[in-house]
């Protein structure tokens, strides 16, 4: 056997041997006791599974010293990063950590990979590195493509499901409820229609409820959603607290504004659809219709042509 055909089954086991004494190295037992007191400080990980449990806690332990050497050095590239994440739904402390560390590792990996099927397919040659560089940028920047995508998904749902929390706020606050209690029955209440704008509603009951202060709060709840209709909320209900107008009237007028824009972005998106129908119809539908009606003439002419 040449070094043609054994070289991709030895980077093939290399791959694994390290890939297993990371695995072993990231998670080796611990005491009953550490894990006892680990459970009792969060007990939101109680409700998974171990499986789950011991790829969370591998990736925890690995994610900085993977992240240690990417991580953003100065103060506005870190907030940055966690704003970005934030508008994802991820506010972790150590989710910035965690995306890096998937970077780094994804980056590593599909490198890896690509090597492989480079050197079985093509060998040392251009096309090779050509399938290292491609699939280590696949790796690498992947990440940052699903947290665009999921942030901007939860972006739109905020900017939909907004104007009807709202509406709800706005009937609590009518009703006698305070501006905390009106968010918090808000959050109960369309837990299930709405969960990203209750989450959001969710967060600052429990930052109001820990004493950290109303402008910071609704300020926070503006630059988390990166929605800007929330931003707008949130410097309405700093101005209303601030001048000692009524909340409920601010409320409303964001709404009925809200509720405005998003109808006009429905108009604007079925103008547009005209525009778009032109392009399926003359690649896809024209030419049918065109062979369906020249077609039966063309053949006529084509028969009386050769007869003559």
């Amino acid at each position: 056997m040449d070094y043609q055909t054994i070289l991709p089954w030895a980077i093939f086991g290399l791959i694994t041997v390290m890939l297993w004494a990371l695995f072993q190295m990231f998670s080796s037992s611990t005491n009953r006791a550490v894990e006892r007191l680990e459970e009792l400080r969060t007990p939101g990980k109680q409700d998974l599974t171990d499986n789950s449990a011991t790829a969370v806690t591998v990736l925890e332990k690995a994610a900085p010293a993977l992240s240690k050497a990417f991580e953003p050095k100065s103060e506005l590239e870190q907030n940055a990063l966690k704003v970005r994440l934030a508008n994802a739904g991820f506010n972790n402390p150590a989710a910035p950590q965690m995306l890096i560390a998937a970077k780094v590792g994804l980056g590593i990996l599909c490198t890896l990979i690509g090597a492989a099927l480079g050197l079985i397919n093509w060998g040392f040659n251009m096309q090779g590195l050509m399938a290292v560089t491609i699939t280590g940028s696949i790796g690498l920047f992947g990440p940052n493509i699903w947290l665009w995508i999921v942030s901007s998904s939860r972006m739109n749902r905020i900017f939909l499901g907004l104007p009807d929390a709202l509406d709800l706020l706005v009937v609590c606050v009518e009703a006698g409820l305070g501006l905390d209690a009106g968010m918090r029955r808000v959050a109960e209440e369309l837990e299930d229609s709405h969960p990203d704008v209750c989450f959001e509603f969710g967060m600052c009951n429990m930052q109001l409820q820990m004493g950290k202060p109303r402008k910071e709060v609704l300020h926070d709840l503006g630059v988390r959603s990166g929605v800007d209709d929330m931003k707008a909320l949130g410097a309405i209900l700093i101005q209303a607290d601030k001048f000692g107008s009524s909340i409920a009237g601010a409320l409303r007028i964001q709404s009925d504004t809200m509720r405005v824009k998003r109808r006009q972005l429905a108009e604007e998106r079925a103008q547009k659809t005209s525009v778009q129908m032109i392009f399926p119809l003359v690649l896809f539908i024209f030419p049918g219709v065109f062979v369906v009606l020249v077609g039966p003439a063309a053949i006529m002419m084509i028969n009386n042509l050769l007869t003559d």
